[in-house]
């Protein structure tokens, strides 16, 4: 027997982690608007290079065994009637209900439109336009900037690649100088021009790029590596203005419940957890609001299990590759220093694979 009606909507990694986690136990329902897991961490490749076009796409078909995928988008949560409400106008009742509909990212690492054909077009798109340019700009020097660079790099070592920065080092966010430098060092070595203290925007020309000091960059491409957005603006649309912070999180407690809300949760990168917004993280999340949801929805009895809190992971290893034989990793040590491994640990870890077997498992599907 099933307890529950589980709701989670939004099926990138912590959502999918989660429900599957939850099928078991609950009665599980999983909505996303696209008809197949985006497995993202293979969208910079799959960009640029064409045998890597349909890498990112994996069905949902054999996530859940007891559960179902509603193909769909979420438009409301009556918290008052305990229903989530579909554009379509179905409406699905729920004893919880989860919000991990994640973060909107930059194109090449975006789901284009609602179907696999028309993402896998939008690839192809960047791949001809890739293909054809005589300089490519890619903006912003976090990790996908830099991994976006090498990619363009190795696909096109007969054109001009520039990576712009607004920072004065690569990679500064994760806290690493020397993995900063090595990425610089990596990039440079194979002709890669790294600008940095330069904030881009457009120019007034078509195909031309200004950085704050008025110097004009012409580029036949570009891509835009600077951030996400939190995908919450059919909560603001809904009504819930008031679970959201300013920068359009989800604010949650410490048990990744949404505020006041014991039935409502909040996973990954749409909550206003402050650490780094990267899958580790997003997974940890879920496994937590696993145990706290089995909690909330097995409550009564003299051995209920007490809710655990969620520690926020501000340093944990990460790995920016360099291609498919190379990048960096940092990985954390005692005394709050961060060790920098080599090509090697890199392409073992993630650079070659780029995770995708491990995800095909994670659905259901064997690693090829």
């Amino acid at each position: 027997m099933r307890d529950g009606d589980v709701v989670v909507i939004g099926g990138g990694y912590a959502g999918v982690r989660l429900a599957r986690r939850l099928d078991e136990t609950a009665r599980v329902t999983l909505v996303d608007r696209k008809e197949v897991f985006f497995h993202r961490i293979a969208s910079l490749r799959a960009g640029v290079h064409p045998e890597w076009t349909v890498a990112p796409f994996i069905p949902y078909d054999r996530l859940l065994r007891h559960g179902r995928v509603v193909v769909g988008k979420a438009v409301r949560v009556e918290t008052a009637e305990r229903e989530v409400v579909l554009g379509t106008g179905e409406r699905l009742p729920y004893d919880v209900v989860v919000i991990a509909t994640g973060a909107d990212y930059p194109e090449p690492a975006r789901f284009t439109g609602t179907t696999v054909e028309e993402a896998a077009e939008s690839f192809a798109g960047h791949q001809r336009h890739i293909a054809a340019a005589d300089h490519v700009l890619v903006v912003g020097g976090g990790p996908s900037g830099v991994e976006l660079s090498a990619e363009i790099r190795l696909a096109r070592p007969d054109a001009r690649v520039t990576l712009a920065h607004s920072g004065s080092a690569l990679l500064h966010a994760t806290g690493s100088e020397r993995a900063g430098r090595k990425a610089r060092a990596w990039l440079e070595s194979h002709d890669v021009e790294v600008l940095l203290d330069s904030f881009m925007s457009p120019g007034n020309d078509f195909g031309t790029y200004r950085d704050a000091r008025g110097h004009i960059i012409a580029a036949d491409r570009s891509f835009w590596a600077t951030g996400t957005t939190p995908n919450t603006f059919w909560l603001r649309m809904a009504g819930h203005s008031d679970w959201l912070n300013a920068a359009g999180h989800v604010k949650v407690d410490r048990t990744l419940r949404v505020e006041g809300r014991p039935d409502v949760f909040a996973v990954g990168d749409v909550n206003d957890v402050s650490e780094l917004k990267i899958t580790p993280v997003a997974i940890a999340q879920a496994d937590l609001a696993v145990h706290n949801i089995r909690s909330y929805l097995q409550s009564s009895g003299r051995h209920r299990r007490q809710p655990r809190f969620y520690r926020p992971i501000h340093r944990t290893p990460l790995v920016v590759p360099f291609g498919p034989a190379d990048g960096v990793t940092m990985v954390p040590v005692p005394g709050g220093e961060t060790a920098v491994l080599g090509g090697r640990t890199a392409t073992l870890a993630k650079a070659k694979t780029l995770m995708t077997p491990y995800m095909r498992r994670q659905l259901g599907y064997t690693a090829a």
